[in-house]
């Protein structure tokens, strides 16, 4: 069996579609014998919701996924170089790019009768936002094969400008502090230091992790609420198969009590046929010994007349 077909097809159906077509394929595989494809089938994964959708956004729009992934590199690249301008830029298209991204996966699902909450559209850009900060999250969308949300990126683009231009600074470049000049007084008074930008900053970064924190926490309920809805579903399909069977049982030890019914009579009806025909037999031997004896006796009259 072709694996990569099999996963190729199993990825591109909607997550209620998704475990019924592999456990089909997986059958298929044990009745031909090869246990490689069945084992490999089985432990594919069925996709949330949002790696669904946005595994959907891959396939459907690949120029446009071609130049998120693309972006993805550069804002990998400018994190490694510490390149504040480029980080600036590829920033601003992130945010931009996410936002929009989200909203047509949004619609790509509605079309094929999956309708997504939005929930479920914050979950696509946490998802989004993975692609771009971590590369095997790109690799797996880009072929539209994500199973879950990424953890969210954390920090990701939150690089200042300032400690950019510092930290890419050889050692012996770094700016010194300057001297003071002889012709200053020597009582100045010292401009009092000032902790607003590092709280600014500091509160910028805990909203960016209470943020964090609360998108992944709506996408553990809605993992959970999937994993309910799962259960409840195998839950239904365990019942409905069951009754099945009980019905079926039914009808078997119904036929089985006709059939054992039927033979009963039959053997009946074999015996009854079986004495009739020797009672028939035995009148058939009595009957030809009478006509022998009228035959003979017959004769006897004839040749005693003569």
């Amino acid at each position: 069996m072709d694996v990569e077909q099999i996963t190729e097809e199993l990825y591109g159906l909607k997550p209620g579609e998704f475990v019924a077509a592999r456990d089909a394929y997986v059958a298929e595989a044990r009745r031909a014998k090869d246990g490689v494809a069945a084992k490999e089938i089985a432990a594919l994964r069925k996709p949330a919701l949002a790696a669904w959708a946005a595994n959907r956004l891959a396939r459907e729009r690949r120029q446009e996924a071609q130049r998120f992934l693309t972006l993805g590199e550069r804002l990998r690249e400018a994190h490694r170089t510490l390149d504040a301008e480029q980080l600036r830029a590829a920033s601003r298209e992130q945010h931009r790019l996410v936002t929009a991204l989200a909203r047509t996966a949004a619609e790509l699902a509605r079309e094929v009768g999956q309708p997504v909450s939005e929930t479920v559209v914050h979950e696509v850009e946490q998802t989004l936002h993975g692609v771009l900060a971590h590369e095997d999250v790109a690799e797996l969308w880009s072929r539209g094969r994500l199973t879950k949300v990424p953890e969210a990126a954390v920090g990701f683009t939150a690089v200042a400008p300032e400690e950019t231009a510092l930290a890419q600074a050889p050692a012996g470049q770094r700016p010194e502090p300057e001297p003071k000049l002889e012709s200053e007084p020597k009582h100045k008074p010292k401009p009092k230091p000032t902790n607003e930008p590092d709280r600014e900053a500091t509160r910028r970064r805990d909203l960016e992790r209470a943020r964090a924190a609360a998108a992944e926490a709506d996408a553990e309920v809605a993992r959970r609420e999937q994993e309910l809805e799962e259960g409840q579903r195998l839950l239904q399909a365990a019942t409905t198969e069951a009754e099945e069977a009980a019905a079926e049982v039914g009808r078997l030890e119904t036929g089985l009590r006709e059939a054992r019914q039927t033979r009963l009579d039959s053997q009946r009806a074999e015996s009854t046929a079986g004495k009739a025909v020797t009672t028939a037999e035995r009148d058939l031997q009595q009957a030809r010994r009478a006509a022998e004896r009228a035959a003979r006796t017959v004769e006897r009259l004839e040749q005693g007349g003569a």
